[in-house]
């Protein structure tokens, strides 16, 4: 068969990524503060746009009169229907299903040693909710800054201090090498330890330590009770975290009573006494769905309107700017202004309803997490609610990023519901959170005398009609912070003293 060009007529679909498109997935997936930012750039680049009351009713946001042009809009329908999504890129951190969260205290290590409490987000029967954190008032820094000029011997020793200062971390710990800092700064090592002596006298008493033993040693020497005993015992503090009562006592040389003495006093310690002054990353959550139980024992699902975009076209601006503008160029600059305003109100509003849409299914799968806990909290996947709502599973992936809703048991991102899990003989399956949780409570309720094994906490899920191996149960229970049988019996030992 001979080989030839040709030429050919053919007749295609395709997907086209326009800007609007690309900015209207990632409106999906934006919070609400990255929400506000975008309007306010709006508002600014285009005269048409100003907030105010929208109106809700079934036309859409936007019903403008007759002589004002209207676009059909490719980029609403295909969010709306979540067409080709699956070819644009998903956002960082938003394809993982299982949500096992792994908490610990990474403070040198050394994060329980006296006894403090360590939680996984499965930590209870309610969880608690998101409480949003204010910044404190006055930073570590600026706390300390204000001290040392009445510390230091000398000019050149407050400025040494001061860029020490600025290295400290939020629990007001020293991470820098001295040597580095005085190469740095052109002082010699000297000068820096001195820098760090002033340091470390301001208050909070603690700050400028070097690690977890020498804060406590600094906080032990302002309470005139750094003696030898209390010394050998900040020095063994890994032996404190194992519980090895026994050997402490031998290395301190001290009797039951006066060890015990010592614990608690090592406890009333401030392992982190930076963090009072720490501003808080996080910004207050503002809810984006609210839920109530309904008399009848439905669930009344609305949008948080504080939340919601209040955007309006300027339609007697847009006729008087219309009829005063003769220039093809300016004609053509309104049109492409009304446009966008017409876009924006659109994908803010199509944006709305699919969160609502998306907020409706999870709460009737997880039905039984908002009225009994999270034990009944089930394996749920961004797949099966893509199906039951008829959308892409990337638009529920985007939908459920940075998004909240705010209930009786507090308030929860909605990826929070998405879980993997382990059979039942229900046959419904469990959540990875009400594994974790039931493990927390089984350890909780432990007798100090006899605490479970991991294989003993198997047996007992499994009559509880969990399918669970004993590294699984190892595996769940390592992630929420719970030590092995005998890290436990050991801290139980050492509560007891």
């Amino acid at each position: 068969m001979a080989l030839g060009p040709r030429l050919d007529l053919r007749q295609s679909q395709q997907l086209v990524m326009t800007p609007q498109l690309q900015q209207s997935i990632k409106l999906l997936a934006a919070s609400n503060l990255e929400i506000e930012t975008f309007i306010g750039e709006a508002l600014e680049a285009n005269p048409l746009l100003e907030a105010g009351a929208v109106s809700r009713d079934a036309d859409g946001p936007s019903a403008e009169p007759d002589d004002i042009p209207r676009e059909e809009f490719t980029s609403d329908k295909l969010i709306g229907q979540a067409q080709g999504e699956s070819e644009a890129p998903l956002d960082l951190n938003t394809g993982a299903l299982d949500r096992d969260r792994d908490t610990g205290d990474g403070n040198n290590g050394a994060g329980a040693e006296w006894g403090s409490a360590i939680t996984g987000s499965g930590g209870g029967e309610d969880l608690p909710g998101i409480d949003a954190t204010r910044a404190a008032e006055v930073t570590l820094a600026d706390h300390l800054d204000g001290q040392i000029g009445a510390l230091a011997c000398n000019p050149r020793e407050a400025f040494v201090a001061r860029h020490i200062v600025g290295l400290l971390d939020d629990a007001g710990y020293l991470s820098a090498d001295l040597v580095e800092i005085g190469y740095d700064l052109g002082v010699d090592l000297d000068c820096v330890e001195d820098a760090l002596e002033v340091v470390q006298m301001c208050d909070p008493t603690g700050v400028g330590a070097r690690n977890l033993a020498e804060c406590l040693a600094l906080q032990a020497k302002e309470a005139d009770r750094y003696d030898p005993c209390m010394a050998a015992l900040i020095d063994n503090l890994e032996l404190v975290a194992k519980g090895e009562v026994a050997r402490l006592k031998r290395l301190c040389q001290v009797d039951d009573e006066d060890f015990a003495d010592m614990l608690r006093e090592l406890r009333e310690f401030d392992p982190k006494p930076g963090l009072a002054f720490a501003s808080s990353s996080d910004d207050a959550v503002v809810p984006d769905v609210l839920l109530k139980a309904k008399d009848d024992g439905g669930w009344d699902i609305t949008l948080n309107e504080e939340t919601l975009p209040r955007l309006v076209v300027n339609r007697s601006y847009y006729v008087e700017l219309s009829a005063g503008s003769a220039s093809k160029d300016a004609q053509g600059w309104l049109k492409e202004k009304l446009a966008d305003a017409h876009w924006l109100i659109r994908a803010l509003d199509q944006r709305q309803k699919t969160i609502l849409k998306t907020a409706a299914e999870i709460v009737k799968q997880q039905d039984g997490f908002f009225r009994r806990g999270v034990s009944e909290l089930r394996p749920l996947t961004l797949r099966e609610v893509a199906e039951e709502i008829d959308m892409h599973e990337s638009t529920v992936s985007r939908v459920t990023s940075n998004k909240y809703l705010h209930c009786d048991r507090g308030c929860f991102e909605l990826k929070y519901f998405f879980s993997s899990g382990v059979s039942s003989s229900d046959g419904e399956g469990a959540s990875s959170e009400a594994i974790k949780a039931r493990i927390k409570a089984l350890t909780d309720a432990e007798d100090p005398k006899k605490v479970l094994s991991d294989q003993k906490l198997a047996d007992m899920l499994n009559e509880e009609g969990f399918g669970l191996a004993r590294r699984t149960v190892a595996k769940y229970r390592e992630a929420i912070g719970i030590g092995s049988s005998a890290q436990r019996r050991r801290a139980k030992k050492l509560q007891n003293i």
